[in-house]
């Protein structure tokens, strides 16, 4: 259970649930847009999805300058129940849409 209680630990804080609902819709998107659709900077943006790659629920690719993030595939049931969460209930959630109307308009 303690693996379990890290997951839950990190999602705790609003802005890692937010990006994590976020990637579950988009699939892998950059810094730069994360940070528009959330109204944050970037570094910002940047220490919350290292904390979530440490947690193992994200995995970031480098191409030039640029960071790339998405989801981990969903290895495990608890996994995958989290991001069918992310994709149905929290989506629908009124923070949820209006962070996706951002990333809509948000370009690098």
């Amino acid at each position: 259970m303690d693996t379990e209680a890290k997951i839950f630990k990190v999602l705790a804080d609003p802005t890692r649930l937010r990006l994590a609902v976020i990637l579950a819709r988009e699939g892998e998107t950059c810094v730069c847009r994360l940070a528009q659709a959330l109204g944050e900077p970037d570094f910002k943006i940047s220490r919350h999805l290292g904390i979530l790659r440490n947690a193992g629920l994200v995995q970031v690719r480098r191409e030039g300058t640029w960071m790339y993030y998405q989801l981990c595939h969903a290895g495990t049931t608890l996994q995958q129940c989290l991001h069918d969460c992310f994709r149905g209930c929290l989506a629908e959630h009124e923070v949820a849409k209006e962070d996706w109307n951002r990333l809509q308009q948000a370009k690098c």
